[in-house]
């Protein structure tokens, strides 16, 4: 087989306006930027009427191996194999973060003949929304730097900043920072720190916003500092709100591409799954709701990150819900949870594979316990055996009442996924979701957390400090209180240890801080030594990166 970007540049793109007269988008409502990829106008957006029956399909998956699983692969695969089929689907992503794609993950727009194109671009800078995004965060953070060097008018506590700035790239030496030194005009010194952009508040917003008037308004709710006396100061009080507004104004119409095979791709947005809320946007999303039947969505890492945070909290913000879960698994991955090495995936093993089946149907009983229809995609590799393919579905349908269906669509393109796209298109019609949150608003905020601890981790029990218990109090005597949590924790683990792979129980699940959102509406739970600013592996991806004579980029995987 060719390497991905080679499949990508083999393939002829259609002009984009195609793209999007499949779903109804009339040319003027496209912000182009080039030939192949446009951004949808908010006047049109707003103008949608409601789709009466329009689906949402969730793409999760396992807990992530270094074996690969390729729920981003299987969203676009899925996709095309229900255009395939007859049904009129778009897909929903997110956007590539540049820290992943130069650290350790390389490339994120699919894979083999199911990618979202054109791969180099939506890789790098793509349409700029990531770099709005960054650049409005760090336009806060300055005006509260500057509202302290100006005479301090709103009592800031330089102790209790606790807005941070960011960068969207991995940079383990930028976690913790001391700012503001030298001479006095360089404002004052103090601890500060910074945060990759995918797990900045003003993304969280950004991805929950409804429209650009609801934007400004979370903005201004964001709490940046404290006074001595711990009274909140909010981006409103630093009249910032405006300006940031003015900054993400044109990253806020989704953006939209094409999949090898032509089908409408809407990627927006991109927060990470282990620190943020791991969701494409929301305007993406009810976009695709509006203008097809079938809209095919994904959340980031494994179902226990960014399936619960998209029911939790996308799904508690936006009033919408899905109809059915695609939950994806590789007979590698699941031989990994099993106890099996690496660089053994390749010998048959179905012992592991039975093994590993814990880690799979785990997800599969949380998923249901949402009150969703499940279905198991088997992202197929060469290296599976007859045998172990026969056992995992055997296992799956008797074990946990779902059928599990073997995909080839990184191969074959939508061809490969097309069972996996009728299986789908049945269990929606047969099985009705009956969709529920896993806890309710009321609920006070350290009972969520051990809510989801113990019925979707199987934790035992929950610590924090004391420090940590106060001040999830003083949030709820401040109306914070309704707020969903978002769970910052390895994606590698139900646990908080990445090394505890398969169904890990009666283990503990340590809070190291917890952080208010209130522009975005939630409570950042972070524990064990989880990290809101990645670092870059020993052998970053960027190393196999260059370009050729001819300026083509090369070792984008």
């Amino acid at each position: 087989m060719p390497t991905d970007i080679e499949i990508a540049r083999s393939v002829e793109l259609k002009p984009i306006v195609e793209i999007a007269a499949k779903v109804g988008i009339p040319e003027d409502a496209l912000h182009l930027h080039g030939k192949t990829i446009a951004k949808i106008d908010d006047r049109f957006i707003a103008g949608l009427p409601k789709k009466p029956g329009a689906k949402l399909v969730l793409v999760t998956a396992i807990n992530p191996t270094p074996a690969g699983e390729g729920k981003t692969t299987t969203t676009v695969g899925l996709g095309d194999a229900l255009n395939r089929i007859g049904q009129k689907a778009v897909v929903c992503l997110r956007e590539p973060s540049l820290g992943p794609v130069f650290g350790v993950k390389g490339g994120a727009a699919g894979g083999g003949w199911a990618q979202v194109l054109p791969m180099e671009q939506i890789n790098l800078h793509f349409t700029g929304d990531f770099h709005a995004i960054t650049s409005a965060n760090n336009l806060l953070a300055a005006l509260v730097d500057n509202s302290l060097y100006w005479g301090n008018p709103l009592n800031i506590d330089p102790r209790r900043i606790v807005f941070r700035r960011v960068i969207d790239m991995n940079d383990r030496t930028l976690r913790s920072i001391i700012s503001g030194v030298g001479a006095p005009t360089n404002g004052y010194t103090r601890e500060a720190g910074f945060d990759i952009t995918v797990a900045s508040e003003i993304m969280a917003i950004f991805c929950l916003a409804n429209d650009l008037k609801d934007l400004e308004e979370r903005i201004g709710r964001i709490v940046v500092a404290y006074t001595p006396d711990k009274k909140p100061i909010t981006a409103k009080d630093v009249a910032a709100e405006g300006a940031l507004s003015v900054l993400l104004r044109d990253a806020l119409r989704p953006n939209l591409v094409q999949s090898i095979e032509g089908t409408p791709a809407f990627i927006h947005g991109g927060p990470f799954a282990n620190i943020a809320h791991g969701c494409n946007s929301v305007i993406a999303t009810t976009t695709g709701l509006a203008l097809a039947d079938w809209t095919v969505t994904e959340a980031g890492f494994g179902a226990d990150l960014g399936a619960e945070k998209f029911l939790d909290i996308k799904c508690r913000k936006s009033g919408i819900s899905p109809d059915a879960v695609v939950i994806v698994a590789t007979i590698r991955a699941l031989k990994m949870h099993g106890g099996v090495a690496k660089a053994e995936l390749t010998s048959e093993n179905v012992p592991a594979l039975e093994a590993g089946l814990a880690n799979l149907g785990r997800h599969i009983e949380n998923m249901k316990g949402f009150g969703l229809p499940v279905v198991v995609a088997i992202n197929h590799f060469v290296s599976d055996t007859e045998a172990e393919v026969e056992t995992l579905k055997r296992r799956v349908k008797s074990d946990f009442g779902v059928d599990a269906v073997v995909c080839k669509h990184w191969a074959e393109g939508g061809a490969g996924a097309e069972e996996l796209a009728r299986t789908l298109v049945d269990l929606v019609e047969r099985e009705k979701a009956n969709f529920e949150f896993l806890y309710g608003d009321e609920l006070p905020l350290l009972e969520k957390v051990e809510t989801i601890a113990k019925k979707l981790y199987r934790a035992d029990r929950v610590t924090a400090s004391a420090a940590i218990k106060k001040q999830l109090k003083e949030w709820e005597a401040a109306g914070y209180g309704s707020f969903p949590v978002c769970m910052a924790k390895t994606q590698s683990s139900f646990s908080s240890d990445p090394t505890a792979i398969g169904a890990p129980t009666g283990h503990t699940l340590p809070i190291r801080e917890v952080r208010l959102s209130a522009g975005a509406g939630f409570i950042v739970v972070i524990c064990g030594e989880l990290m809101t600013m990645p670092g870059l592996p020993k052998v970053p991806a960027s190393v196999n990166m260059r370009l050729l004579e001819n300026g083509v980029i090369d070792g984008i995987a």
